[in-house]
């Protein structure tokens, strides 16, 4: 069985076939995590994760996603512990984190950090562990996870494949997921990012419906293309796919306490 650490099942993207593609995901013995990235956006991730026994979820305020007013930031936060708190199947606070590249606004980024740091001490609080979202923010994500102790650790999503961020990700006792851009011709540095992560503290992901690894790319994702990802690391790490899948599937249930 593969375990997709992290999708977005609920996206527009699925709005004709959602049903349909979902049960081809459990026909091929995929579970999967619908993560949360908005209020909205979470409180879909729960309905489907209260709907199929094989699907989890995440909730949390992306760095996207974050209200321009302080005030309705801390409401929808509120709203997020609520959720959390209430719902078995909420794994995980996230996807939380920084993204300097689409956010130019200097106030703005200072409101990601805000909330970041918000939201692990939410993690914290629940005892849950956190999906972190960093792009071009390298620095200041390691200068608050460092500044910030985070209880129950959590998962890079989609890791950015930039050594610093990896092996200092490492040292704090974070995972490390893998997703489609691993498997890309033109992706620098996959191989050896690959080979810095130890088999202990890797997971793959497919953040459906974007990032189709090949030989899908440009094409709608989901939780089923997970495969090409384990494809991929076996290769570089010299074992079967089927070890690629166990190894992350166990890891998964550790990081987020699946029974």
């Amino acid at each position: 069985m593969f375990f997709d650490n992290h999708a977005h099942l609920d996206d527009e993207k699925f709005e004709v076939d959602r049903e349909e593609i979902i049960e081809k995901i459990h026909n091929e013995k995929v579970s999967f995590i619908s993560a949360g990235y908005s209020l909205e956006g979470s409180k879909k991730a729960i309905e489907l994760s209260k709907k199929y026994d094989f699907i989890y979820a995440t909730c949390g305020i992306s760095p996207n996603d974050i209200p321009q007013s302080e005030d309705e930031l801390w409401k929808m936060l509120e709203e997020i512990e609520v959720l959390a708190k209430e719902n078995s199947k909420v794994l995980a606070i996230g996807e939380i984190g920084l993204d300097y590249y689409w956010e130019k606004d200097e106030k703005m980024r200072e409101l990601q950090r805000k909330a970041f740091i918000e939201q692990i001490s939410l993690a914290n609080k629940l005892s849950l562990p956190i999906v972190i979202h960093t792009r071009e923010a390298v620095m200041d994500t390691l200068k608050i996870l460092k500044e910030n102790n985070v209880k129950n650790k959590g998962v890079f999503h989609c890791c950015p494949l930039n050594r610093e961020l990896v092996k200092e990700g490492l040292k704090l006792g974070f995972y490390i997921s893998f997703a489609g851009p691993v498997t890309f011709k033109n992706s620098k540095n996959a191989n050896e990012i690959i080979e810095m992560v130890p088999n202990d503290k890797m997971l793959i992901e497919t953040d459906s419906p974007y990032l189709s690894p090949e030989p899908l790319r440009g094409r709608r994702n989901d939780p089923r293309n997970v495969k090409y990802i384990a494809k991929k690391i076996a290769e570089i790490k010299g074992i079967s796919v089927d070890e690629v899948a166990e190894i992350t599937y166990n890891n998964a249930k550790k990081i987020y306490k699946i029974k």
